[in-house]
Formats: structure tokens, sequence, C-alpha cells
């Protein structure tokens, strides 16, 4: 049996670890910190909420969290764009960074709208 659960909390908590693991190098400056910081809070946001809703009480409480979960992706593709407009880590990873992001937020926002209440 799959466990789809399973397989999105790996898959979020990974993306969080890369995320940092490519802006960690990055040389400082006050517009770079201020990125990164934002970026990694949104990623790790997806993968710990997205945590907190497979343990939910309630479908209200699912809703809830997979609908913090959408907005945080979506955040966190939105600094990969800055990122990328930036020209500041490679183009392919930052590629397949940007790709696993929007199939995070697609695949959870057509689930949220099944649990919609």
């Amino acid at each position: 049996m799959i466990n789809y659960n399973q397989i999105f909390q790996d898959r979020t908590k990974t993306l969080a670890i890369k995320i940092i693991k490519c802006l960690s190098p990055i040389p400082y400056s006050d517009a770079v910190s201020i990125i990164r910081r934002q970026i990694i809070r949104s990623s790790t946001s997806v993968a710990s909420n997205y945590k907190a809703m497979c343990r939910a009480r309630s479908e209200n409480e699912r809703f809830a969290k997979l609908s913090i979960v959408v907005e945080e992706a979506d955040e966190t593709l939105y600094w990969l764009e800055i990122i990328k407009d930036l020209n500041l880590i490679a183009v392919a990873t930052l590629n397949e960074l940007m790709s696993e992001t929007e199939e995070i937020v697609k695949a959870l926002a057509t689930y949220r709208k099944k649990l919609k209440p």
C-alpha cells in the first residue's frame, strides 16, 4: 500500500533541505540575507505544516493546515523566481528546485480542492 502522506512529507522536507544547502554557500549581503531567510522560512514551513496536516484531528483542521502548506509552497516558488532573476544559484539547480516546488503546489492545491468543506 502506498502511503502518499509519507511520500509528501519526505518530498517537502527534502525540498527544504536542498534549498538550505543551495543558499548557504552564497556570500553574505543584506539583500541575500533577507531572501535567504524568507525562502528558508517558507520552505521549512511547507514541510512542517504538511507534517502537522497529516496529524490533524478533524477535516476542518486538515483543510486549514493544507491551505497554509499551499500558501507557503507558493511563496517558496516566488522566492525562487527572485533568486532566478538575481542569478544567485546555478540555473540547472534552480530549475530543479522550481520544478519540484511547482509539482508540490499543483498536487497539494488539487488535494485541497477535494477537501474543501
